[in-house]
């Protein structure tokens, strides 16, 4: 796989281009689909492709195919030099990555992971299931297990020649409860890169746990509440509201709600966030980006001050910057795709935990909320940050520092500047989450102030 990557590059500088970079993936997926209580589907994928990028007197094309033998990769590479032909060009572009230090990242790889049959994938998607039936009030159980293995194969014209494998397992478990004729729902999600490291039992068991706890939920009354956002539920708006604002291109376009404040105080100084592409056992840590540019732990958001964005080669010659290793090429489920084009991007978003307990958090908040889990989160506004999502389960009234029980679900709507302002306190029970298959978050609890909260 190496040496197609080598040649694919080679015939893209005889085809007449200045630079070229090909990237291959080679991937198994394992799936296994819960519906109604029972294993639904158990299948498994074998998937690869090849993806080329080339650069011609600054103009870049690209293209990509799934059938790599010496005629497709010559059609492909013709198809990207094509493609770059036609092109503007952009004159501020420098060039592809050249070689550097690359160090390994633990916990990335796991033999037993990748050993796997589709029949012990069976037994722990199971375990999942059994572990949330024992729940006596739950009345339907969805969900799903992926097991990943991939290969990854990176070469281009300046002499970059690198290989990566990873392992990844994904479960996260749909409980419904029924009480008096209305449905309440609990999730249970765990991801792991390592088989000991993954907790199959636990993801039943949040699921039903929070469905139970939301059986009997009142409507809540509309008004200004504190809020506290659990790892599952603060994870969501890491992927799908803080995280855009710290990517290049949308900086550079000045879509950023932050834009314009580099170096200046945009949180409460209790607040850290930080991209960790070198976490051990997270779904976006590896050593080098989908470049071949090295991965590094950067603060975001240090002590309440914007201090980075993120770039990958492209967005970093529009700045006249280095990459920072941010460039993505996502796959579904998870881990890397046979993209042509990467994407600057967060690897694993980070919140640094604080010092509260969650039950000192809730303790101390006086009119709240306790959220589970999100549902439809969405920036309204991205250049002003103003966003909305749903309380779609596991949503709790607190007054006084008591829990008085589950409430039905509520629409929450605030801003992203005035939240990183109005964060009160930071918990320290961090939790890997992966919402949608969408951005890795690390996040522990977080208790938001002046938030409006609107019955649904």
């Amino acid at each position: 796989m190496q040496d197609i990557c080598k040649k694919a590059a080679d015939i893209a500088l005889k085809h007449g281009a200045n630079e070229a970079e090909a990237f291959l993936t080679d991937k198994e997926v394992i799936t296994i689909r819960i519906a109604e209580a029972r294993i639904a589907e158990a299948k498994g994928i074998r998937e690869h492709g090849i993806a080329m990028r080339v650069i011609k007197d600054k103009r870049i094309g690209a293209a990509s195919t799934s059938l790599i033998d010496e005629n497709n990769l010559t059609a492909m590479v013709e198809n990207a030099v094509s493609a770059a032909n036609v092109m503007q060009s952009h004159a501020e572009w420098k060039s592809l990555p050249k070689p550097s230090t690359i160090t390994a990242v633990e916990g990335c790889y796991d033999e037993r992971l990748n050993k796997l049959s589709i029949e012990e994938c069976v037994d722990i998607a199971l375990s999942m299931l059994n572990s949330a039936s024992q729940f006596s009030k739950i009345s339907s159980i969805s969900g799903s297990l992926h097991v990943v293995r991939e290969n990854v194969f990176l070469a281009n014209s300046n002499d970059i020649n690198l290989h990566d494998h990873g392992t990844y397992i994904i479960g996260n478990i749909n409980a419904d409860a029924k009480n008096n004729g209305e449905t309440v729902s609990g999730v249970g999600f765990n991801a792991a890169r390592t088989l000991n490291a993954f907790n199959a039992e636990s993801v039943g068991k949040e699921a039903g746990d929070m469905a139970t706890r939301s059986v009997g939920a009142k409507r809540c009354e509309e008004g200004i509440y504190s809020i506290i956002f659990t790892p599952y539920a603060l994870g969501e708006l890491l992927a799908f509201v803080f995280s855009y604002n710290f990517n290049a291109k949308a900086y550079q376009d000045k879509r950023s709600c932050l834009y314009g404040k580099l170096g200046k105080q945009v949180a409460v100084e209790s607040f850290t966030l930080q991209d960790d592409p070198r976490a051990r056992d997270c779904m976006g840590s590896k050593p080098f980006d989908d470049e071949g540019t090295p991965t590094q732990k950067r603060n975001l958001i240090e002590d309440g001050v914007f201090r980075n964005i993120v770039y990958d080669t492209f967005y970093a010659s529009k700045d006249n910057a280095e990459s920072t290793g941010n460039a993505n090429r996502s796959g579904y489920p998870v881990g890397r795709s046979a993209d042509p084009i990467p994407f600057p991007s967060i690897h694993n978003i980070v919140v640094k935990n604080g010092d509260y307990s969650k039950d000192e958090i809730i303790k101390e908040t006086k009119n709240g909320l306790l959220v589970g889990r999100l549902w439809y989160t969405y920036a309204v506004n991205p250049e002003k940050g103003d966003f909305s999502c749903t309380g779609r389960s596991g949503v709790f009234m607190i007054r006084n520092g008591e829990i008085l029980g589950s409430v039905k679900m509520v629409r929450i709507i605030d801003n992203l500047q005035r939240l990183l302002k109005n964060i009160s306190a930071i918990g320290k029970d961090s939790k890997h989450v992966m919402q949608w298959h969408s951005l890795p978050s690390v996040t522990p609890s977080i208790r938001v102030d002046s938030i409006r909260v609107i019955p649904v």
